[in-house]
């Protein structure tokens, strides 16, 4: 099987609070779920998120691999390495996930597929058509270690994922499919991070945007190339979110 991204997740000690954070940067659509401290958020494009309640604990940008057996993963994951942070959960209605740490402690999640049903996951469902955002995408994963080759197989041998070189330091991810979003692991400051980048039309209005509603600037504006501009923001929770603007060529 192959494994996409297919969605990404935020924490603060207040999740409403939180997304209407997001909200009112992006234009995103931000959707409480009843009876639990959780809120969607429809992007509009790429992939879809959301932020949980987290009262301790630092906050972290996870994105989501989906897998159709979470305990290979798991096993495959601790045999190499890594670490079981939380074991498979299930929420009722929602989805089965687990959490677990790279060979630098940083977080991602797996997130149960559809399997032989071939019913869409709680992070495959998108909102109803009226309440869909019309803002920057979300279509860009990054895992920022101390040690590029070896962040590279560790993601490599777990999930089959095809690395291919890009810079020195980095390499652009193909998960084997056209699902999810594609990504790039490497080392290289500002990090070590992982987490979800959002295209949008102008990095250094967003990110000044970001800090008139309480959030901080990371780094950027970064002119990567002749047609990219980078940087990231903190939000007041303190997740990093990243941020991009592709110009045409």
């Amino acid at each position: 099987m192959a494994h996409p991204v297919v969605h990404f997740e935020l924490s603060g000690p207040d999740d409403r609070e939180l997304a209407g954070f997001y909200a009112e940067l992006f234009g995103w659509r931000v959707r409480p779920v009843p009876g639990i401290r959780y809120t969607r958020i429809d992007t509009g494009g790429g992939i879809n998120g959301g932020v949980a309640a987290a009262a301790d604990g630092p906050a972290t940008a996870t994105f989501y691999i989906e897998t159709d057996d979470l305990q290979a993963a798991l096993d495959k994951i601790n045999l190499i390495g890594g670490k079981t942070v939380r074991p498979i959960t299930e929420l009722p209605g929602m989805a089965t996930y687990a959490l677990f740490e790279d060979l630098d402690g940083l977080v991602a999640g797996l997130v149960l597929g559809a399997g032989e049903s071939g019913a869409p996951t709680a992070a495959q469902t998108e909102m109803p058509a009226a309440d869909r955002a019309d803002g920057p995408p979300v279509d860009w994963f990054e895992v920022l270690g101390t040690n590029a080759t070896r962040s590279q197989r560790f993601y490599a041998e777990v999930f089959g994922w095809q690395v291919s070189p890009a810079a020195v330091g980095y390499g652009m991810v193909d998960t084997g499919t056209t699902r999810g979003i594609r990504g790039g692991i490497g080392a290289a400051g500002p990090g070590p991070w992982s987490t979800v980048y959002a295209a949008v039309s102008d990095v250094a209005a967003t990110l000044a945007s970001s800090e008139r509603l309480g959030g901080s600037r990371v780094h950027g504006p970064v002119v990567i190339d002749d047609h990219r501009d980078i940087g990231a923001l903190r939000d007041p929770a303190g997740n990093v979110l990243g941020v991009y603007h592709h110009r045409p060529h």
